[in-house]
């Protein structure tokens, strides 16, 4: 790489490796939490843990495997089955939060990091407005 060529958050993250370890610690917490588990249809985890790791990649710059396999993420609309309230979005975060504390990224970086993912999951809340 030279000088002109700009670093992606996906490497500067740590790649792969990082990505692959942030979302299995993250599952690891789901696969046990009463609110989320029931959200996830399939009996292994395996293959939302798979999906939610391309997505970051793909997001912050790495690998587009998860578009050339499964299209635009089109993230509102493959939750929309699930109602997804605003405890159920703390769960998710505090499962996140922990796997993210779990790294050693740069304090920059986890910001960075954190602040996608906190409006990402605020954004995926589809129900107890009222």
């Amino acid at each position: 790489m030279d000088a002109t060529e700009e670093v992606t958050p996906y490497e500067r993250f740590g790649g792969h490796d990082f990505f692959a370890a942030l979302v299995s610690d993250f599952y690891a917490g789901v696969a046990t939490d009463p609110v989320l588990r029931p959200m996830y249809p399939e009996e292994d985890l395996g293959p939302a843990e798979e999906r939610l790791r391309m997505f970051l990649e793909q997001y912050w710059g790495g690998p587009t495997t998860y578009s050339d396999q499964r299209g635009h993420p089109r993230l509102r609309m493959r939750h929309s089955p699930y109602a997804i309230d605003f405890d159920a979005m703390q769960h998710w975060l505090d499962h996140m939060r922990t796997a993210l504390d779990a790294r050693d990224l740069a304090p920059e970086d986890d910001a960075e990091l954190w602040k996608y993912l906190s409006q990402a999951a605020f954004a995926m809340v589809n129900t107890g407005f009222e």
